[in-house]
């Protein structure tokens, strides 16, 4: 193993730390306070895991959803949503609409909203729209302009189910919190296999993770991103090449 040290101190550098909690998201962050010194980055379920709730009552819960974990990051942070939205009934469904009238109601800002695409321009899909939300809000952080980045993303990068955030929206959102803000840990209450974790871990950052489904915790844990050749690749619980679990698509 490489020993990795501080250019200025002589001293090794820390590794990065993870924790994954198999509870529930929301119970998780009403227990706590604001989480001083991080940042979130959240992909929200979507309606078709809540099968007692009808699309109002998601709506409703979505909102609220998003509203504490907006409430809970502090003012030198961000919250990151990624969001796909969805076509319910004859109707669309915008979750990045959603996720703005949290924000509304708690008083944070918008600093950026990105288009990721799923499938390539001119594709027509029916479940699901071909790209992704990817929205960043904060009370305190304000962007320098002159350090933008694309507005439209080409494609998600790899994923380890389709619920997942690819990587390469990962990269970018982790990225952002690393080089504009002085949070130093990335918390993802929703973490599913735990690619963000692996990520932001990746890049240095510590980790927290909270996941319902104790396997999906499981994998969260041992998931692992690194650079090879240039590229980010996973490995670890579902890495390169994998198929997604059986029962967790949409």
């Amino acid at each position: 193993m490489v020993d990795e040290r501080d250019g200025d101190t002589g001293a090794a550098r820390r590794e990065p730390q993870r924790t994954v909690d198999c509870e529930d998201a929301l119970a998780w962050l009403e227990a706590r306070p604001v989480l001083e010194g991080s940042s979130a980055i959240a992909s929200l379920p979507d309606w078709s895991e809540f099968p007692t709730l009808s699309l109002a009552d998601w709506k409703a819960w979505f909102i609220r959803a998003a509203a504490l974990i907006l409430a809970r990051v502090p003012p030198e942070g961000v919250a990151i949503f990624y969001q796909t939205d969805v076509k319910e009934e004859g109707t669309w469904v915008d979750k990045g609409y959603l996720v703005s009238r949290a924000a509304e109601e708690v008083g944070v800002d918008l600093l950026w909203h990105k288009v990721v695409c799923r499938r390539p321009p001119g594709t027509v899909t029916f479940g699901r729209p071909a790209y992704s939300h990817m929205l960043c809000f904060s009370r305190g952080v304000r962007v320098d302009m002159g350090k933008s980045t694309p507005d439209v993303l080409p494609e998600a990068g790899e994923v380890t189910w389709t619920r997942g955030m690819g990587v390469e929206a990962c990269l970018i959102a982790c990225r952002f919190i690393l080089e504009h803000t002085r949070t130093r840990t990335v918390v993802d209450p929703f973490c599913g296999h735990g690619t963000v974790l692996a990520v932001a871990n990746a890049l240095g950052l510590d980790a927290v993770g909270v996941e319902l489904s104790r396997k999906r915790a499981r994998k969260a844990r041992n998931l692992r991103a690194e650079l090879r050749e240039g590229t980010l690749v996973l490995s670890g619980a579902f890495g390169t090449g994998a198929p997604a679990e059986e029962g967790e698509s949409l």
